[in-house]
């Protein structure tokens, strides 16, 4: 095992509980945004694969909606503060990942929109765990508000901590296998990529949707290195290297661990690109960033909902690892259609979906939608 052995401790807890409510007044070490430019917004929709959206890339079509200008993909603001939990620091050599996100998003994020965001920790739990018994979860909370000081959304997103060795003494995912995909499924994915819809200007009004509607499945994968990179990138990441990467290790040691094959330090951060990093959390292949699946199911939403939609609230966890060759399927269905406050609004099951059927990040949302009864007057 190649990762460092540290263990959950009485003292450790209680010194992470010290820093609930106290708002980090550090840089983000990947954050390379604060403004919503048009080749940022392109640049996240790269790493995400949200290739076909008019409205987050072309300005002659944004003009000619009712925002008059390119708009940000919800989940974009992580390309400006990234919510999860892991800032808080503490417990070095105790393994992170990031397990969840809330999101609430208030006012749409325009082109050229300067964006600020803060944070802090919100609470602080112990919790027994399948996969390393002992854990420990951090919540913690960000604000994003626009050069006007309005708050544009707030996310809560949650990490836990989970000591290696026991993780790999547990061996809950040892009889995982990485999927070798087969000619017939690749014919599949490439279908249903060809055959994407996105509602654009078609208005999706809320007299026209039903409880159990489901939304056309969206398909991300297989995963691989080259995902993993294109994500890294649109959030301003793609690892740290040279004198940045030194600096890092020798402020944080236990945040490294050494290359078996190379003798080379390296950052943690490299469970997503290289297999001997996962295993040493007693992962059987290099798996995804949480907030990347988070980000494909809000697309798979924005994808549904239309130009004239806002998705207001989206709640997903990350259940289960997307490890290198899985392919997930991005899933939603009406649950429920209500009017609240002059809007009319429907909430959603939403989820992603592996190859083998397993729900791996299972989610909620809610929607408003465009009404006719609006639209003319009455």
């Amino acid at each position: 095992m190649v990762l460092g052995q540290a263990r959950i401790t009485d003292e450790g807890v209680a010194n992470l509980k010290t820093r609930v409510g106290s708002y980090f007044k550090g840089e983000y070490i990947f954050a390379h945004n604060h403004m919503m430019t048009k080749d940022g917004i392109a640049h996240w929709c790269d790493g995400i694969g949200d290739y076909r959206n008019p409205l987050y890339r072309d300005p002659n079509y944004a003009a000619k909606t009712k925002y008059g200008t390119i708009v940000a993909p919800p989940c974009s603001l992580n390309s400006i503060l990234n919510v999860s939990g892991m800032r808080v620091g503490g417990l070095p050599g105790v393994h992170s990942f990031h397990s969840g996100w809330d999101w609430l998003w208030l006012k749409p994020v325009y082109l050229n929109d300067t964006i600020t965001g803060t944070y802090r920790p919100v609470d602080i739990v112990e919790k027994k765990s399948e996969f390393a018994l002992r854990t420990v979860i951090i919540y913690a909370e960000g604000i994003y508000r626009n050069q006007r000081d309005e708050i544009v959304a707030r996310c809560i997103g949650w990490s836990i901590r989970a000591e290696r060795g026991t993780a790999r003494d547990q061996g809950k995912y040892k009889e995982i296998k990485q999927y070798w995909i087969t000619p017939e499924m690749q014919a599949q994915i490439e279908d249903m990529m060809e055959k994407e819809e996105i509602r654009g200007a078609n208005p999706r009004y809320w007299e026209d949707v039903n409880v159990g509607d489901t939304t056309q499945p969206l398909v991300k994968g297989p995963l691989g290195v080259g995902e993993m990179m294109a994500w890294a990138h649109s959030i301003g990441g793609g690892g740290e290297v040279h004198a940045f990467k030194v600096r890092s290790l020798r402020k944080h040691p236990a945040w490294g661990w050494k290359n078996p094959e190379t003798g080379a330090s390296e950052t943690i951060d490299q469970v997503h690109e290289q297999e001997e990093a996962a295993k040493g959390i007693a992962i059987p292949a290099a798996y995804d960033v949480g907030a990347q699946r988070n980000s494909w199911v809000s697309q798979g939403i924005t994808n549904w909902m239309g130009d004239d939609g806002f998705l207001k609230n989206l709640y997903c966890e990350y259940r289960r690892f997307n490890v290198y060759g899985d392919i997930q399927f991005i899933k939603a269905k009406v649950t429920r259609k209500y009017e609240k406050d002059g809007e009319h609004l429907v909430d959603m099951d939403a989820w992603a979906e592996n190859q083998r059927g397993e729900v791996t990040a299972p989610g909620k949302a809610t929607v408003a939608l465009p009404s006719k009864t609006a639209k003319k007057g009455k």
